[in-house]
């Protein structure tokens, strides 16, 4: 008869067990025999050093251990990650994936028609990585916003300046423009939309004055308002987010029927086999739920999510009818 497991070695194996590598987890997942058979590659549709840049690049170390093949990151940069989108999507060698935003999964072809791949039919999604509300910063100080002014009464200002205020975004079509438009239907306010090439540049014209008020990335948001440069209003999750759990939601602000959340994802081309996909999904989704990746992704502004790919295709199906209703209800087009 076998001993019973002692409460020391229970303990034991459960430290064990949690202290894995990423890549010892990865091994729990279905084998595809004779795959990889080469290096995998992870195509970003941003430059070096954007938060996409960096997501991939934070995969690629403990997603070569797994596999046993080296992860090559490169970048297709333009038309706001769609050329690489597009790249991901005509790829035929089984080898390549790509680390996208959430328009270039859901609304790109609702935005400009022209775009050459259609992201319901050409991409098959892998995994949702990380999520993280925007936050609706502005001035410290502007015209007809007491300096003691609260979220609500800056909707108050914002309706009573009607089209002589402007808010700035990294370009249409953006989540940032799409969510300050839904924003706009909600709180009847009516500021002019002005498009600028990142969010870096959107929060120097705030700073500047040019623009009255943005959605931004927490991490930009929060240490613009910790130096005392911008103020932040609200997050634009429901509800408080962990990522700047010090700011409070819209919703609490009386902004009711608003929720915008901004992500990323792996995907690969629809025509990849459906094992390998499977055995991808899988292997992404343990090393992004390990405590060591976790860690690194809240790190860059995200709160991770790990999903499987069905995961994924419902966030892109609920994503795809919000953020396209917008787009139909503002008329929204590419220019």
């Amino acid at each position: 008869m076998s001993r019973p497991v002692s409460r020391r070695a229970s303990l034991l194996m459960a430290l064990v067990t949690a202290s894995a590598t990423p890549w010892a987890l990865a091994q729990t997942s279905p084998a595809v025999p004779g795959w990889p058979s080469k290096p995998l590659k992870i195509i970003v549709g941003f430059p070096a050093g954007s938060s996409p840049d960096l997501t991939a690049r934070a995969f690629s170390e403990p997603l070569a251990k797994a596999l046993g093949q080296p992860v090559i990151v490169e970048n297709k940069v333009g038309a706001g990650g769609n050329i690489g989108a597009d790249a991901v999507a005509k790829a035929r060698d089984d080898h390549t994936i790509g680390l996208m935003i959430n328009g270039n999964m859901t609304i790109a072809k609702m935005i400009n028609p022209a775009v050459p791949y259609d992201p319901l039919k050409d991409l098959a999604p892998l995994s949702l990585i990380g999520t993280s509300p925007l936050v609706l910063t502005a001035p410290v100080s502007q015209p007809g916003v007491p300096a003691t002014a609260d979220t609500r009464a800056f909707f108050v200002a914002a309706r009573n300046a009607g089209d002589k205020w402007s808010y700035g975004t990294p370009g249409v079509g953006t989540v940032g423009h799409i969510g300050t438009e839904l924003l706009k239907a909600r709180s009847n306010i009516n500021p002019v939309h002005v498009p600028y090439p990142g969010y870096p540049q959107v929060a120097t014209a705030m700073l500047g004055g040019q623009l009255q008020m943005a959605l931004l990335p927490p991490a930009l948001a929060q240490a613009q308002v910790r130096s005392g440069k911008l103020r932040a209003l609200g997050v634009t999750s429901a509800g408080r987010s962990p990522l700047a759990p010090e700011i409070p939601s819209l919703a609490e602000a009386g902004i009711r029927g608003f929720s915008l959340e901004i992500w990323n994802a792996f995907a690969a081309p629809a025509t990849m086999p459906k094992p390998i996909q499977a055995r991808l999904a899988a292997v992404i989704g343990e090393i992004a739920r390990t405590p060591e990746m976790r860690t690194k992704l809240f790190q860059q502004g995200w709160q991770v999510a790990g999903t499987s790919p069905e995961g994924l295709a419902n966030r892109i199906k609920t994503d795809t009818a919000l953020l396209g209703g917008v787009i139909a209800m503002r008329g929204i087009k590419a220019e």
